[in-house]
């Protein structure tokens, strides 16, 4: 049986949150609010219009400051006086190819920005527990067929894959040379292709599907063949919420690297992903090549998730096809003009409901 994310624990914790204004950190932010936590967000505006940060009015319920990670001395300002005890970092530049387009913007973000936020809290005396959020792609990738455990060594072939080694490599030296010794307990967590009702980013496959099943045209696609490791927002969401509680309750034993994966059989080509969410959406779109040269991406990319499952008790609840499933509902519904925060909060009971 997995564990269960707690609210009572949860209930009137002062929780910082930096990335607030993006998709994975939106919807944390409501899942927070939804448990009575008290919520400080720092970002930038929100990238797309729209977004999830505006439909869902995330802002409602959050102390929400406009704070770009890179600049030390305004981060240092909001620890001060917001005095958290627990921090989500999930604040990134966080496209691959974003990365090939602005190499020194991206490491300044994913990886200075991260040690901003670090020296933030060691120098905060109300701060019990960090949860430091990278990517599946901080791993050397070697185009294995199985997993990439917690263990394997850090790598990156492209600045933004680098980026996020980079940030578990800043991680750990803090830990070890500063945080441990102060009692802030921080891990970090590496989690899989995150799908969900929300995203409108560029260049994702996800939204970018489903602007061409909008606009009825063809979906184009680079890489079909490419596998990875498809999960609904809410599953590492509910793993960093997790860890974030068994930090501040038992420290050091789980300030470590952290899996949060799918089923290893939803580890799927993108063009499975992409029929079966024109299915879903009920329509007889095709899919096209993209024309012209593209940036490298690792072809093959899986999870283990053994550690999260032993120690945690932590497993993934929703199937990929769930997961599909429950995007096109989320669309149907933001096109229909319903009430987005309700509908999100709605997704949210589902999914605990689903033990």
């Amino acid at each position: 049986m997995s564990a269960n994310v707690d609210p009572v624990f949860w209930q009137d914790k002062r929780v910082l949150l930096t990335g607030h204004t993006g998709f994975k950190g939106g919807w944390l932010a409501l899942w927070l609010q939804s448990m009575g936590a008290q919520v400080f967000g720092i970002a930038l505006a929100p990238s797309t219009t729209p977004s999830l940060f505006d439909v869902a009015r995330i802002g409602a319920g959050v102390q929400h400051h406009l704070i770009d990670i890179r600049d030390a001395t305004a981060i240092a300002t909001v620890f001060a006086q917001f005095r958290p005890e627990i921090v989500f970092h999930l604040a990134a530049q966080p496209l691959v190819r974003g990365s090939y387009q602005d190499p020194i913007g991206t490491y300044a973000t994913n990886v200075m920005g991260t040690v901003h936020v670090l020296e933030a809290v060691r120098h905060a005396d109300s701060v019990r527990a960090i949860v430091s959020v990278t990517s599946d792609k901080c791993y050397d990738n070697r185009e294995w067929v199985w997993g990439y455990r917690e263990s394997d060594p850090m790598g990156g072939h492209d600045p933004y894959s680098s980026s996020k080694g980079c940030a578990e490599l800043v991680s750990s030296a803090y830990r070890d040379a500063f945080l441990r010794a102060t009692g802030i307990a921080l891990a970090t967590a590496r989690a899989g292709n995150v799908i969900g009702g929300g995203d409108w980013a560029e260049d994702r496959l996800v939204p970018d599907v489903l602007r061409a099943l909008g606009d009825g045209h063809a979906v184009e696609i680079r890489s079909p063949h490419a596998i990875r490791p498809w999960q609904h927002v809410l599953e590492p969401l509910g793993g960093y919420l997790l860890l974030g509680q068994r930090l501040f309750e038992h420290g050091d034993r789980y300030a470590q690297g952290w899996n949060f994966g799918p089923h290893e059989d939803d580890a799927r080509p993108v063009q499975w992903v992409v029929e079966r969410l024109c299915a879903a959406w009920g329509s007889d779109a095709t899919w096209t090549m993209q024309a012209g040269t593209h940036p490298h991406e690792a072809g093959f990319l899986k999870l283990d998730i053994s550690k999260a499952r032993q120690h945690l008790h932590w497993r993934p609840r929703w199937t990929l096809e769930q997961a599909l499933s429950r995007v096109v509902r989320w669309q149907r519904a933001w096109l229909a003009g319903k009430d987005m925060r309700a509908v999100c909060l709605q997704h949210i009971s589902e999914y605990l409901a689903d033990v």
